[in-house]
């Protein structure tokens, strides 16, 4: 396990660091849905959230046309990739604030870095998911 460990220290020194995201990483808010069946707009929270603090986030589902899609469920994952673990919480949407926004809540970030956001959809026009990218640089104490 000791070597593991170093190995995977040493690969990431080696690499320019484990902390350091791809340079062309997409960390767009807003993207159409793998299949292209939704358009999904991810509002992070106003005030940058502390690390360790839970916090809540908005999402916007419409067609490709901006048409809302309500009634829709969300299964949310997500992690750092570079890290290989997942996220330290359990999110998810609990609610429609209005038609097509909904809120999501339980997010937490515990450590600095690239973090993706992974969301299964199902809506009126079927299932379809969406992988977002935030790099949380650093966050209020």
């Amino acid at each position: 396990m000791i070597c593991r460990t170093l190995c995977v220290f040493a690969f990431c020194a080696l690499a320019g660091g484990c902390s350091t995201q791809p340079p062309d990483l997409d960390v767009s808010s807003q993207k159409l849905t793998t299949a292209g069946t939704y358009r999904v707009a991810l509002q992070a929270p106003a005030q940058t959230p502390a690390i360790n603090q839970m916090h809540a986030w908005k999402v916007t589902l419409t067609t490709p046309d901006g048409t809302p899609v309500r009634a829709a469920t969300f299964k949310v994952d997500g992690g750092m990739p570079q890290h290989g673990h997942g996220l330290p919480t359990q999110p998810r949407v609990t609610r429609e604030l209005e038609p097509g926004t909904y809120l999501l809540e339980g997010m937490k970030f515990s450590m600095t870095g690239w973090w993706e956001l992974k969301l299964a959809i199902d809506g009126a026009a079927g299932a379809d998911k969406v992988i977002f990218n935030t790099v949380v640089e650093s966050a209020r104490k």
